[in-house]
């Protein structure tokens, strides 16, 4: 079922709207519409740019958030908004506090890393540092080069020189070291070194008398350093648990009042004018949006005794937006829902076909996929899944096997055993074949016509007479098809000799027959003058008429040929059923099973249930798309747009 709608238009004072969003649309569900484009024709409108004053807040909330957890929270607490403003300041006055000692701690961490980095390749010089920077008349360098200079320089340079080279650490590039000079060969030497491309690297201050102590002593305090930052935070995160409660309650306060702020991008501004020119103009808002008419009583008592907010309902013809489409079904067909809204929602005026997939697609799943024992295990998974996990997929599945079940005892078949633990009340697939096919295609001719009836519906709910009258799946198109149809039984044998009682009936006098067939055609062949003749348009036949013509001997074709294989598409029901009979069949055979079960072994029966989880996987599946192909190829496109918006209600988001 679709919800009626009410259109309403509410106004009040400018400072209202607050109190107006918190007070009604707390209460009532509302679908909100652009006033200005709803008023387009109103001259004067505003839109209402005033921006929320909790974004702020709302920023402080977001560097809080991170150090408190929302894990089994509920909102409980009646705290107004000024209190839930003053509780966050409080909490980011701490925030801010944490971050400058967390800052100064980071800074110093930096400083110490900077440090330790360069003392790094003088760790392990065993020299007293102070003691040779004093020297007179022995100088040195510190610093690194590439091996293959070294190994020249040890070669070929070493032996001659005034120099002694004290190598410190080396790694797959380089060679890192020491060397001493006398002061008189200082410039020498280093002008060798220079063409050796020995890389240079000045002792930094912080190197004291011993480089490997100073190293430790710089990595102590950054340990320390490290240690303080996290017992800040963790400072920090305890004194927030103590407020979480509050902290979270201020939260979910002001994010729902800057939620409230949202309101302000559908309404329109607008002045008082019944107040005198000397006076000061009063400004006032305008909502326009839609509503249930169960709620629209409701509302419109409650508004009663309330001076600052004026509502006035419309006609819906009368509106530019189309309704929002609300569905409401009964729980036990609701989760089929999920069905309608691939294919697309109903529009407002259009069938909601819900009730109609939920029995359509069980029945054929069930007549598809007929077996007690399988049955009851899709129903009970299906059920036990969706009270755990609110799956609407397994609602259907659960609805599904009930049908399944029912065909099993129709069928006789439990498990795949036909007529061991029942009989069967109807027949057992694999002995009438062709009575199973004829059976399904005649359930699906009596849903063609189901779904012509609907589209008629929806024309006269739409007040298009064209699709009522001549339109394919109309009058013109069920007159057509139930003619052509009933011919088929009465005179075709395959079909009659399946059903005796059909013999026994007789067919009208030919030119009624003749006239039932050629009249309908027509129509629909004439279908788009007819139905611009219907709705009075002065273009009768838009463009050429000659390529008219063509154009609808071609639909015509197609018209008749979606008839033929519309209807032959449900031979598919009955085929599923003969494969389900045909595949525990042959799970019967491989567990041997085809004989007396008394003698069944372990193996065998292990076989026989991993067979029947096997069909029930795969054939589940695979009836389950059939079917659903069913609904949409075969009988939502005779009847069913799926053009519909969805209804959403501002209260929804506010709760979100």
């Amino acid at each position: 079922m679709i919800e009626k709608m009410q259109f309403l238009s509410i106004t009040g004072p400018k400072d209202d709207i607050d109190r107006f969003a918190d007070v009604y649309l707390s209460k009532y569900e509302m679908h909100l519409e652009y006033a200005l484009s709803e008023l387009s024709n109103v001259k004067g409108l505003l839109p209402f740019v005033d921006s929320s004053p909790y974004r702020n807040i709302n920023s402080k909330l977001e560097d809080i958030m991170k150090f408190i957890s929302i894990k089994n929270y509920t909102p409980s607490s009646s705290m107004t908004i000024e209190e839930a403003v003053t509780v966050i300041d409080n909490a980011h006055e701490q925030f801010t506090k944490y971050q400058e000692e967390r800052l100064k701690l980071l800074d110093k961490k930096k400083e110490i890393d900077q440090k330790l980095h360069e003392i790094e390749p003088f760790k392990v010089l065993p020299f007293d540092v102070d003691t040779i920077r004093k020297f007179e008349f022995i100088k040195f360098r510190y610093g690194r080069i590439s091996h293959d200079h070294f190994n020249k320089f040890v070669k070929y340079e070493y032996p001659n020189l005034e120099v002694i080279f004290y190598e410190t650490d080396s790694d797959d590039d380089y060679v890192w070291g020491v060397y001493f000079v006398p002061a008189e060969y200082e410039d020498k030497i280093n002008a060798i070194f220079a063409s050796l491309q020995f890389e240079s690297i000045s002792l930094p201050d912080e190197l004291g008398d011993d480089s490997d102590e100073s190293y430790n002593n710089l990595s102590k305090e950054l340990q320390e350093t490290t240690a303080a930052l996290k017992a800040l935070r963790k400072q920090f995160k305890t004194a927030l648990s103590k407020e979480r409660c509050d902290i979270l309650d201020a939260r979910f306060i002001l994010s729902t009042a800057d939620k409230n702020k949202d309101i302000r991008k559908y309404a329109a501004l607008t002045r008082d004018i019944s107040v005198s020119p000397d006076a000061s103009h009063k400004t006032f808002y305008i909502l326009c949006g839609w509503m249930s008419k169960k709620d629209v009583d409701s509302f419109f008592k409650d508004i009663e005794e309330d001076p600052d907010v004026f509502c006035m309902s419309e006609d819906n013809h009368n509106l530019i937006c189309k309704p929002p489409t609300k569905l409401k079904n009964p729980s036990l067909f609701k989760p089929f829902e999920m069905y309608v809204k691939m294919y697309g929602l109903p529009a407002y005026n259009e069938i909601d076909p819900t009730c109609f997939v939920a029995l359509t697609y069980s029945f054929l799943f069930g007549m598809m996929f007929g077996d007690v024992g399988q049955g009851l295990l899709l129903f009970i998974l299906g059920f036990l899944l969706y009270k755990t996990k609110k799956m609407d997929l397994a609602a259907i599945i659960s609805l599904a096997g009930v049908f399944s079940t029912g065909f099993g005892f129709l069928y006789g078949s439990i498990f795949g055993f036909e007529d061991v633990f029942i009989h069967a009340i109807w027949i057992s697939p694999m002995h009438r074949v062709m009575l199973i096919l004829v059976s399904a295609i005649g359930f699906g001719v009596l849903l063609n016509l189901t779904t012509m009836i609907m589209n008629i519906i929806n024309g006269i709910k739409s007040g298009d007479k064209g699709r009522i009258i001549v339109d394919t799946n109309g009058i013109a198109g069920f007159i057509f098809y139930m003619v052509i149809i009933a011919c088929a039984a009465i005179k075709i044998p395959i079909i009659n000799n399946q059903f005796p009682a059909l013999k026994k009936l007789s067919l009208p006098a030919d030119w009624i027959l003749t006239l039932c067939i050629v009249i309908p055609l027509i129509s629909i062949f004439l279908r788009e003058p007819l139905s611009n003749l219907l709705a009075k348009k002065e273009e009768i036949i838009e463009g050429s008429k000659g390529m008219f013509f063509v154009q609808a001997f071609f639909e015509m074709f197609e018209v008749l040929l979606s008839f033929m294989t519309n209807t032959l598409s449900f031979v598919r029901v009955g085929a599923f059923a003969l494969s389900h009979a045909g595949m525990m069949s042959v799970v019967l055979m491989l567990a041997n099973a085809e004989g007396s079960l008394s003698s069944l072994s372990v193996g065998n029966i292990v076989t026989l249930i991993i067979g029947n989880l096997f069909v029930m996987g795969l054939e589940g599946l695979s009836v389950g798309i059939q079917v659903l192909r069913l609904e949409y190829y075969e009988m939502f496109s005779r009847f069913y747009g799926g053009t519909g918006k969805e209804f959403k209600p501002f209260k929804l988001q506010i709760q979100k």
